[in-house]
């Protein structure tokens, strides 16, 4: 075979590998809500297609291991319907030059841990907060896994910091970079990687400590003539935690050092989590050089937790306090506190100590006394009708087309907030709320939940839309 029967013979499996997958893709779309859709499948490059072997290029192991876990079945089935029985998939991964291509069969994944064989780190300078002697991680031991309560606005950061905690120092994201905006769980989350690293990795040297500290200890080692003191400190530490980067901003000199220790951890396979309030291209006032490297590995946000992630928070946190609080209150507190978590916790400590206080036992009427601050609330029952009258005034849309049976993207996406704020602000079942819209499945109404509940995190105008639409809500009444 001569040069160009091999050429014409590559750009086939190419074409066909393309054609298969755009086909795959056409039935997976249909099976998946459009945020996973576009999340998980819309990275897929297909590869090649030889003997019904179907190879696709995933950006990275985490990428990769998240489909076996939640989409193997219906790639499976997606696959064979388009090759046939016979059909397999192989996963191909990216990694960097000089390093041979890893592809991985569906069924099989190997996990190789390495352990570092250094000893204890003894610190070479008194670093403001640090231990002498001995390293110490700066990490509070009440932030765990155990207690960071999983919900759709945070599954995605948490499954990847499990996959750091398992196996740190992974090239597939190094770094790891959440963001969100504050008193999302962010700082929950990164120490909870340092805490089981600590635990199953003892010889590893584990350091958290925010940027601002950072910048402090960097500014006393120039004062002291202790520069390099500073950064063979920092060269040492096998796992770098840096919550809060965007403060960074505009510190040239410490930028400077920072890319320095940063290039020399990741060049020697050490782990880097950095945290945030933006993603990385959203972050002003730090070197392009520097937020390039923020974008190496996996960059993950927390978005805002829906009603039925704020009621578990609750009610974990009540558990792990011994606290008696009637369901009722619980649900009240989820209906009504939308910013953050820290909100959410405060409400809890407050309302116990007034209840102490004042000796009156814990009720609807003692709740809405002591968060009237944090709060907005009405007495009157706010229903699907009031809701949707808001919504089509907001929309400038009648209530009739609301309930047309079109898919017209205004309608649709006001009907789809409707759905949203009646599983938000009422106590009605999906399906009495997929009645209302001319007898929707309750299937039809989650999805619109999550859709708007995606788009908020995503999307400045959809956010914008829901704040203003629930000052109106009470405004009104």
């Amino acid at each position: 075979m001569n040069f160009q029967d091999t050429l014409l013979d590559t750009n086939t499996t190419i074409t066909n590998a393309q054609n298969v997958w755009q086909n795959c893709l056409d039935i997976i779309q249909t099976q998946t809500n459009p945020q996973s859709f576009k999340t998980w499948f819309q990275p897929i490059k297909p590869i090649r297609l030889i003997d019904n072997v179907l190879v696709i290029e995933v950006p990275n192991d985490f990428f990769y291991e998240w489909l076996e876990q939640h989409y193997v079945q219906l790639l499976r089935k997606v696959i064979r319907k388009e090759i046939g029985n016979a059909a397999k998939l192989e996963y191909q991964i990216p990694i960097p030059k000089n390093t041979n291509t890893v592809s991985k069969l569906l069924n099989s994944i190997n996990t190789v841990t390495s352990e570092s064989s250094s000893n204890i780190i003894r610190n070479p300078f008194a670093i403001p907060g640090l231990i002498k002697h001995k390293i110490d991680s700066q990490i509070n031991p009440n932030y765990t896994f155990a207690n960071f309560v999983e919900g759709d606005c945070n599954q995605l950061a948490r499954s990847a910091a499990m996959s750091i905690a398992n196996k740190p120092c992974s090239l597939a994201y190094n770094p790891l970079f959440i963001y969100s905006n504050s008193g999302l769980g962010k700082t929950h989350l990164l120490q909870a990687i340092g805490n089981d690293i600590l635990l199953n990795y003892a010889i590893k040297n584990v350091l958290y400590v925010s940027s601002d500290k950072f910048t402090t200890q960097f500014t006393d080692a120039i004062r002291s003539n202790s520069s390099n003191d500073f950064v063979n400190f920092y060269q040492q530490i096998d796992v770098l935690i840096i919550d809060d980067v965007q403060f960074f901003a505009g510190k040239q000199k410490t930028q400077d050092m920072f890319f320095h220790i940063f290039n020399h951890l990741h060049q020697c396979g050490k782990q880097l989590i950095l945290s945030s309030d933006k993603p990385p291209s959203q972050v002003n006032g730090i070197e392009e050089r520097l937020l390039s490297r923020f974008k190496w590995g996996l960059t993950v946000d927390i978005g805002i937790p829906d009603f039925e992630t704020k009621m578990a928070i609750l009610e974990n946190k009540i558990a792990s306090e011994n606290m008696d609080i009637p369901y009722e209150v619980i649900e009240f507190l989820a209906n009504n506190i939308h910013n953050n978590i820290r909100e959410l916790h405060g409400a809890l400590v407050s309302l116990m100590a007034k209840s102490i206080f004042s000796r009156r036992s814990i009720d609807i009427t003692l709740a809405k006394d002591t968060i009237k601050h944090i709060i907005v609330y009405s007495q009157k029952q706010i229903s699907m009708d009031y809701i949707t009258e808001v919504v089509c005034k907001y929309f400038k849309l009648s209530k009739e087309q609301l309930h047309l049976k079109t898919r017209k993207q205004e309608i649709a996406q006001a009907r789809q907030i409707c759905m949203y704020l009646f599983r938000q602000k009422t106590n009605h079942s999906l399906k009495e709320i997929g009645r209302f819209f001319n007898g929707k499945d309750h299937t039809t109404v989650m999805h619109a939940y999550h859709k708007i509940a995606n788009a908020i995190t995503k999307e400045e105008k959809t956010r914008q839309d829901i704040h203003l639409i629930r000052q109106k809500l009470y405004s009104d009444l």
